[in-house]
């Protein structure tokens, strides 16, 4: 995000004009670090006479024209990214000629050359504020127009934009401004409609691109050409035609934007991003080694998630990033219930929302830096924190409780009004609230107000007696913090659970709304006590459930492994974990049940969240006395998994890649170094690129494998995923001078953004805290500046990934509020900080309880 735009200067600029069309030239062939840009900007002064700017970052400006007359391009603030407009007219037209920096952070016009064959490859990022780092533009999302780009490019290279190309002109080999001298072709796009800034694209390089065509849409599908060979175009292309499909059914309102290009392109910082027709991934759903269907899975939520934004978000803009829900919450539902409804993963959708949505929803909503669905976002650096687990999954989950409120057909067609009324334009909270509440009868004020406009999550906890083995009363008990009181009302179901001849079974089910402390369930006054009570049966609400001591005890003694639905058993796993980590339940518990009932869980992406939640009991939430009885007791466990998995199976890998990272003992290591120099692969498993710097890190951790060998692995795997895992490993290294080295390629400031993650990554290692020690005082000293200096998503991935969270003692926290006190430093740099040491605080707690329980 370049410039730290406020709402309230959005708001006037809004009111001073009204934008109308962008003509934007680029020109990519002038050298590595910088590429002309020329725009021209058509726009309607609404208050002729007034002054106002436009936005451009770190742009060497040539010439500025506004109507016919030249400004001083002295005037133009490079820092804030921001070039003065002294006077309006009625009507104007203003040309801005500059040249603007490629980026090697991940933001505006990224750039990066290929290791395996030098191809130079471009993509864009701008959501939030990053249009104007190369072109300029009024970058706010509610001063929308039409887009024509004209980009000059070497001539291999394939250029793709929002709309599509109208023309490609090739040129003969000539001299650049700056004297370079090659061939190139001149692309000319299509005009856009209407869009908002942050979702302009451009994507250019070498790539190689697959094409298909579904009800009247051109389909592409793009990615560098080192990786084609990876790519498995026929499924991405059969979840996207699904995705179509469905969603043209239920939005009423074809899809607006021509052609629909999906691009998996190299570096990028988010898991995907909605620009319209143009849409960008992560590169690594490119899987060039063998991955379960749990990834498969995910990449096909991310897919539909972002076409749903081409409704969400595209169509119909937020008028504000405090809207910011709007877009991200509504896109996450539809792409879960499109999955459910209309692709292969079916009701299981569900289950892995309740297990990766939620529990992201739920860690996040207790965090100090809780805010409401719709928040309160004065500017800019304020929406770059607020990409989290309430914008996304609280906001989704919350829609799903609604859902069950109203009706699925009810909310749809609020949904329909909402497009038909709104098209092209910028829409508030209200705006939905009132579509919804037509279609629906029901007014929502009460409910927007108890779950859009308040923070945190309600505990549900059942409450009865007993008597005869019958239930003489039952109620369901809600809670809340001090801090933040809100009760609310709940649709939930309460299901009870008995063991019928093996099987974990379903005997009874009952819908209620529960409202206030206290709801009583006179349905169930009379019924046998069954083996386990389920609270928030089939995930209808968003609170945490608790589980009473027999049901608990119905779980740990096998019941876990003896559901015969992968959504019980799903909510019963996030409602152990929600115990662990609430201090309800000891670490060693946890790690126990699971230790007792991994080998029973079909559903990858339970199965892969369960290991990943006991490794971190283990090693951050247990007794430090027990870490290592822990990480033993399940490192045990996944290895006779991994024996008595099926050859070839998602399980065998899925035990594996668990198992590297908790491996301490000499025999452990040993079985790693076997499976990796090929003499113990168990039958079926195919140790691929990825899986081998898997297993090179853990050995690396381990102490087996040093500098040399992280080199000649390089050597095997000289690619970018290699060079990022290399990064990963050498900073893993556990030894002092390693994390000296690692520190100081960290705070240097030069390494590509992946580079620099796949870094911090490795520096953090949980199993050689000790060498993290002198990095605290050294973090506090440095994460100002960093902060100040770098660009905010490598000053954000600093902040968080370097924080010493795996220093678990007070001293840690005590130097976060020591910092914080002193410094005072921005707001959003604050959030980051009292969240990491929340987690410490929360670690410390549960360290505790699990001594006690010893």
């Amino acid at each position: 995000m370049a410039g730290n735009l406020t709402r309230n200067e959005a708001r006037e600029r809004a009111r001073l004009l009204k934008v109308e069309s962008y003509e934007v030239a680029l020109d990519l062939t002038e050298g590595e670090e910088r590429f002309e840009s020329v725009t021209t900007v058509r726009f309607s002064g609404l208050v002729p006479g007034s002054s106002t700017f436009i936005d451009l970052h770190g742009a060497h400006v040539r010439q500025v024209t506004l109507n016919g007359e030249d400004l001083d391009v002295s005037a133009y603030d490079a820092e804030k990214g921001r070039f003065p407009l002294p006077s309006i007219a009625e009507s104007n037209e203003l040309r801005v000629d500059a040249d603007c920096s490629y980026m090697r952070t991940g933001e505006g016009l990224h750039r990066f050359v290929d290791p395996v064959d030098q191809g130079v490859y471009l993509h864009t990022q701008f959501e939030t504020a990053d249009a104007h780092r190369m072109y300029a533009c009024f970058d706010q999302p509610d001063l929308k127009a039409t887009f024509q780009l004209t980009v000059l490019a070497p001539a291999d290279w394939e250029v793709v934009s929002n709309a599509a190309a109208a023309d490609v002109e090739h040129l003969p080999e000539q001299a650049g401004r700056h004297g370079t001298v090659q061939a190139a072709r001149r692309w000319t796009f299509d005009t856009t409609p209407v869009m908002s800034t942050y979702i302009t694209a451009l994507v250019a390089g070498p790539y190689h691109k697959a094409t298909s065509e579904h009800d009247g849409i051109p389909l592409g599908i793009y990615c560098r050409a080192s990786l084609a060979e990876h790519l498995d175009a026929d499924n991405i292309f059969e979840v996207t035609r699904q995705g179509f499909d469905f969603f043209h059914k239920v939005f009423g309102v074809r899809y607006p934007f021509g052609k629909y290009d999906q691009l998996f392109v190299p570096e990028f910082n988010a898991g995907a991003m909605e620009n319209a027709g143009c849409v960008t991934f992560l590169e690594d759903y490119v899987f060039r080694s063998r991955v379960t269907d749990a990834l498969v899975e995910r990449r096909a939520e991310t897919i539909l998630h972002e076409m749903a934004h081409m409704w969400f978000g595209d169509l119909v803009t937020m008028r504000w990033w405090d809207d910011l829900w709007l877009n991200e919450s509504f896109a996450t539902y539809m792409s879960v219930l499109c999955q459910a409804e209309a692709t292969r993963w079916g009701r299981g959708a569900w289950t892995t929302f309740a297990n990766v949505e939620k529990a992201w929803a739920y860690r996040q909503d207790q965090l100090p830096s809780t805010h409401p669905i719709a928040a309160d976002i004065p500017d800019m650096q304020a929406v770059e924190v607020n990409f989290d687990g309430i914008t996304y999954a609280k906001g989704a989950s919350v829609l799903k409780q609604l859902v069950a409120y109203v009706g699925l057909e009810n909310f749809l067609a609020g949904v329909r009004d909402y497009f038909a009324d709104h098209a092209w334009g910028n829409t508030e909270l209200k705006d939905l609230l009132d579509a919804l509440e037509r279609t629906s009868g029901r007014d929502l004020s009460a409910w927007s107000k108890d779950w859009l406009e308040t923070a945190w999550v309600n505990t549900l906890r059942p409450s009865f007696d007993v008597e005869d083995g019958r239930f003489t009363r039952f109620e369901v008990l809600q809670e809340a913090p001090a801090d933040y009181p809100t009760l609310r009302s709940h649709r939930i179901a309460v299901g009870l659970y008995s063991m019928v001849d093996g099987a974990l079974t379903r005997t009874k089910r009952v819908e209620l709304d529960v409202v206030g402390a206290r709801t009583q369930v006179a349905e169930l006054v009379g019924e046998e006590r069954p083996d386990l009570v389920l609270l928030n049966d089939d995930d209808l609400t968003y609170a945490k459930i608790r589980l009473d001591d027999e049901s608990l005890r119905t779980l740990v003694n096998g019941g876990i492994a003896a559901f015969t639905d992968s959504l019980p058993r799903a909510l019963c796993w996030s409602a152990a974990w929600d115990m662990t980590r609430d201090g309800e339940l000891p670490a060693r518990d946890y790690v126990r049940l699971v230790v007792s009932g991994a080998s029973v869980v079909t559903d990858l992406t339970v199965l892969q969240a369960i290991l990943r939640q006991a490794r971190q009991a283990a090693q951050q939430y247990a007794d430090p006395a027990w870490r290592a009885e822990g990480l033993r007791l399940l490192a045990d466990e996944l290895r006779s998994l991994l024996a008595a998995a099926a050859p070839g199976s998602d399980h065998q890998l899925a035990y594996l890649q668990a198992f590297a990272p908790a491996a301490t003992s000499g025999e452990d290591l040993d079985l790693l170094a076997g499976i990796l120099d090929g003499t113990a692969v168990p039958e079926g498993l195919a140790v691929d690129a990825d899986l081998r710097w898997t297993l090179v890190h853990a050995l690396v951790t381990g102490g087996r494998i040093d500098e040399a060998g992280i080199a000649a692995e390089l050597e095997r795997d000289p690619t970018a995923t290699g060079e990022r895992s290399a990064a990963q490993c050498r900073a893993a290294l556990p030894t002092a001078e390693a994390k000296a080295a690692a520190w100081e390629r960290i705070l240097g400031g030069e390494l590509a953004n992946h580079i620099a993650r796949a870094t911090i990554g490795g520096f953090q290692d949980p199993h050689h805290t000790e060498l993290l020690a002198p990095y605290r005082e050294k973090y506090f000293a440095e994460v100002g500046r960093v902060y100040k200096e770098w660009t905010f998503d490598q000053a954000s991935s600093f902040a968080v990934g370097c924080f010493p969270a795996l220093l678990i003692e007070e001293a840690t926290v005590r130097a976060a509020e020591d910092y914080l006190a002193a410094e005072q430093p921005p707001q959003a740099l604050r959030r980051l900080i009292l969240e990491g040491a929340d987690g410490v605080r929360r670690a410390l707690r549960n360290q505790e309880r699990d001594a006690a329980a010893s």
